[in-house]
């Protein structure tokens, strides 16, 4: 697949239907690899890019790598998140939306991934902390949250980006999450871009070791 897709989804939640439009980038030979399995790789955005442009979602991260012509051994879904809310309250959505990829396209459910920037990584923290069982690793950047949480999400391993000069999100947002995970017994990492300020995610998604870091992970050998 030569380039990103733009799709919808439509799903019912509880009170209302809910429709989720989003970018879905296949490796280039999903089609002749017949009964692979892929790892799927849920990208979230931020604050900046919710609407119901999803050329916005190519300004950076994962999307604009593929648009420039980087290839992934792994299914890219990169969901809009709607105005006048936040990733933090479309957790269920999300998961709907991972049902749904997972039931039309050929996942290897035991290796998703997280990842996300700024309102995306506070995004990114929360929907795995209340789904921890759905995801094999996570790559919050530039983002934080509710600490009493991670203790859910302690066999999750995370990796957290963050710049040292970011006067947007505050560096202690990624420390406090971490510090939190790591006394309840969580598999961390921090980077910390000593120059970098709010934008942290350019040299972290420049920089393949992520890249292989996720896909070294799997429930399976996680829980073994």
């Amino acid at each position: 697949m030569h380039s990103i897709q733009q799709e919808e989804t439509l799903h019912d939640t509880t009170t209302n239907a809910v429709r989720l439009r989003y970018l879905l980038y296949l490796p280039d030979n999903y089609e002749m690899l017949a009964g692979t399995r892929w790892p799927l790789l849920l990208f979230l955005h931020g604050a900046g890019e919710r609407g119901d442009d999803l050329d916005q979602l190519k300004k950076y991260g994962p999307p604009r790598q593929v648009e420039e012509g980087e290839r992934f051994p792994f299914i890219l879904i990169s969901p809009q998140c709607p105005d006048d809310t936040s990733w933090s309250a479309k957790q269920e959505d999300l998961i709907a939306l991972l049902d749904e990829v997972a039931q039309t396209y050929s996942v290897d459910t035991n290796r998703v991934y997280a990842t996300g920037v700024s309102m995306g990584g506070y995004g990114t923290w929360a929907l795995v902390a209340a789904h921890p069982e759905r995801f094999a690793a996570a790559v919050p950047i530039c983002g934080g949250g509710d600490p009493s949480t991670v203790a859910n999400m302690r066999d999750v391993p995370v990796w957290a980006f963050h710049g040292a000069k970011d006067t947007v999100v505050p560096l202690r947002a990624s420390q406090t999450m971490i510090n939190a995970l790591e006394q309840a017994g969580g598999k961390t990492k921090l980077t910390i871009y000593p120059e970098a300020g709010h934008d942290s995610w350019t040299p972290a998604y420049a920089d393949p070791q992520l890249y292989s870091w996720l896909l070294e992970h799997s429930k399976v050998a996680e829980t073994r």
